[in-house]
């Protein structure tokens, strides 16, 4: 009688699941990799300043002014002098055991230079107000990143809305062949009609080609702003195309940029670097002061000395860089104002541009968008039941696409000129 095994089923069951379970979990993790990685607006805006390699050099210059600082409040290095004198190293027949005291003679000293005016006071807060002035322009380049962020992001929902409205109007248009298809194999139109309405097919296919295009592009530059390792290859934007109004005024914008403006603010942190720089330029034409002490032994006597010495400031009082840093400072007078100008003059054509951009949009709002619809609709209609000629349908067609098309334009350039006042202004929130 042959005995059974009834452990070699279970331990094949047990593989068995076990290879299962593990099919499962490769299906589970093959299926969350396949999941799109979406970002909105604000999201890309923080991986931006976050990643972007030109941001994180720019930021270096701040760590490089704090290293300044340091070297700034350094303290000069006391001077220690040594000598030994009439040494006979040439006559080793003079040494005895009292050469040391009848002989030969050495000093031991130290020295130290005093800084006077305030040197390095006067080096401490110039070094201080130029990591101010950097911290504000750095400040001013995540600015500018900022605005070239929204900028490609608004450029990707423009493709994003193009391209679904091509693939729309594509279906759309594919059913009209198909109709006139039947409408031809059953005579009511003629082969030149059918040929005419399936070639303009055609431009509705190269329709969707260029907006996947333009998408793909759009993603790739925004990606080259946000970093490139920030977000995976197969990502995407969350957003939409659509209109916000603009509640505040001129005047509360334009006061606002005088406040939040990092240029304008880098500016007049130049009038104070520049101000430092000229008691800096004034404490180097004081002159220092070099004292020692010095002990010396000779012939069995030791005794000790104290030196100074002063440079007399009769010629070189410093006067040429004093003067420079004088004129340096007038210069930063001038460039604060002119930069708070700047900043008035931008604010008000951003402002300019919100208001046009705004009419643009509410004209299509107004009924171009539903007339060119309701044209085409009708268009078709009529078409279909032979009250139009097939030219007049096509025409209307063709004005619907480029009414919506221009629409979605007309967005665009309001949303990015939203953009620009927000950069003219210095803040992500406008009141």
């Amino acid at each position: 009688m042959t005995p059974t095994k009834p452990a070699m089923p279970l331990r094949g069951l047990r593989v068995y699941a076990w290879v299962l379970l593990l099919c499962v979990i490769a299906s589970l993790c093959g299926a969350a990799a396949a999941q799109t990685t979406t970002i909105t607006l604000e999201q890309a805006l923080q991986l931006a300043l976050t990643n972007n390699p030109l941001i994180k050099a720019a930021r270096t210059q701040i760590d490089q002014n704090k290293a300044q600082e340091v070297t700034a409040g350094l303290r000069p290095n006391p001077l220690l002098s040594w000598d030994s004198q009439f040494v006979p190293f040439f006559n080793p027949s003079l040494f005895s055991n009292n050469t040391l005291d009848t002989l030969q003679q050495f000093d031991i000293g130290a020295g130290y230079l005093i800084e006077r005016g305030g040197k390095r006071l006067r080096r401490q807060d110039a070094a201080r107000d130029q990591t101010h002035v950097t911290v504000a322009q750095i400040a001013d380049m995540e600015r500018a990143l900022r605005f070239n962020v929204a900028q490609q992001f608004i450029n990707v929902l423009l493709a994003e809305s193009n391209l679904a409205f091509a693939l729309q109007d594509l279906k759309s248009f594919e059913q009209t062949v198909r109709i006139n298809e039947d409408r031809f194999q059953g005579g009511d139109i003629s082969k030149g009609d059918f040929l005419k309405i399936k070639v303009q097919l055609l431009q509705f296919q190269t329709d969707v080609n260029s907006a996947r295009l333009a998408k793909a592009q759009a993603l790739t530059s925004l990606r080259q702003l946000l970093g490139y390792d920030a977000v995976p290859r197969n990502y995407d934007v969350e957003g939409v195309l659509e209109y916000r109004p603009l509640k505040s005024g001129i005047d509360d914008l334009q006061a606002l940029a005088l406040q939040q403006r990092p240029d304008l603010r880098a500016a007049q942190l130049g009038v104070t670097a520049a101000q430092s720089q000229v008691a800096l330029a004034k404490a180097n034409g004081k002159q220092d002061l070099n004292v020692s002490f010095n002990y010396s032994h000779v012939s069995a006597a030791s005794t000790g000395s104290m030196f100074f010495n002063i440079p007399l400031a009769i010629f070189n009082r410093n006067q040429g860089e004093i003067a420079r840093t004088r004129f340096a400072q007038t210069q930063a007078e001038f460039t604060s104002k002119a930069a708070g100008e700047t900043v008035l003059s931008d604010v008000r054509n951003a402002f300019e541009s919100v208001l046009s951009s705004e009419e643009i949009v509410n004209l299509y709002h107004s009924g171009y968008l539903k007339e060119s619809q309701d044209s085409r609709d009708i268009a078709e209609f009529a078409y279909r039941q032979g009250a139009v000629a097939l030219l007049d349908f096509l025409d209307a067609e063709r004005t619907y696409r480029a009414t919506q098309l221009a629409y979605r334009q007309a967005l665009a350039n309001y949303l990015l000129s939203l953009e620009q006042l927000r950069q003219a202004t210095g803040v992500r929130q406008i009141p």
